[in-house]
């Protein structure tokens, strides 16, 4: 169930006509795999007259800059994210980030374009991002949204288990990291795994029920990403730190 106060947000953006999708924590809860968050994370359309639109709901939410950068769509097309704090009624002291790009996702407009609708009872239609998205997003230098994309791919695999989907199949073998589902998935769609082998070598050792071997290339799977994510930031929080420098 999301907050009322991220509700309050949601509702004040749409209202505005903030083309945004709701990602992060909030949207893991939506999709099944709970995490606790007060938070509220964006992704948004990097437009001039959207980002005018967005510094009005903001104003309305009273909301604060809390850190550098400034909410420009020059910052925002380089990667980084705008955080501030709400103080209106009803959101007092609720963090938004927002972000216009995220590291190994398509752009906005193809991520609009597959995003998950969810209509509140009495509230605003929620624009969430969507679960094969939202799992690429995760892929960060964070054990815990390793964590989380393992939990988002697991509760897909469990509810929709006795699928026909080839599509859904195959994202499920390039996407789980649970070795025993895994193992599972190989077992039961063998033809699906060997057909996915040339995109994810370590299938190879699922389809052999090597599961201690599994479990180390999963973890150097995650261990690569973690690097590929580590060096997109780099160069962001250096520009940050001179920033910060030049407004102190």
């Amino acid at each position: 169930m999301i907050p009322n106060p991220i509700l309050k947000v949601l509702s004040t953006f749409f209202k505005h006509h903030v083309r945004c999708l709701l990602i992060g924590g909030q949207a893991c809860i939506i999709y099944g795999a709970s995490e606790f968050s007060r938070d509220s994370d964006f992704i948004v359309f990097s437009s001039t007259d959207n980002l005018c639109n967005l510094r009005t709901a903001l104003t309305k939410l009273k909301a604060r800059r809390i850190y550098v950068p400034f909410l420009n769509k020059k910052y925002l097309d380089r990667g980084h994210a705008c955080h501030f704090r709400c103080y209106g009624s009803g959101v007092k002291h609720l963090r938004v980030d927002i972000l216009a790009k995220l590291r190994g996702c398509d752009n906005f407009p193809s991520l609009w374009n597959r995003r998950f609708e969810l209509k509140i009872p009495s509230g605003p239609k929620i624009h969430v991002i969507g679960l094969r998205d939202l799992v690429i997003s995760k892929k960060t230098q964070r054990d815990k949204d390793w964590f989380m994309l393992s939990r988002l791919v697991d509760n897909d695999i469990a509810l929709y288990r006795n699928t026909s989907d080839i599509h859904k199949i195959n994202w499920w073998l390039c996407e789980c990291r649970n070795p025993t589902y895994l193992i599972e998935l190989c077992q039961r769609y063998p033809d699906f795994a060997r057909q996915q082998l040339l995109n994810r070598p370590l299938l190879k050792s699922a389809i052999k029920v090597e599961q201690k071997k599994l479990v180390r290339l999963l973890e150097g799977e995650k261990e690569k990403e973690q690097e590929k994510d580590r060096a997109y930031w780099e160069p962001l929080k250096k520009e940050l730190e001179l920033l910060r420098h030049k407004i102190s």
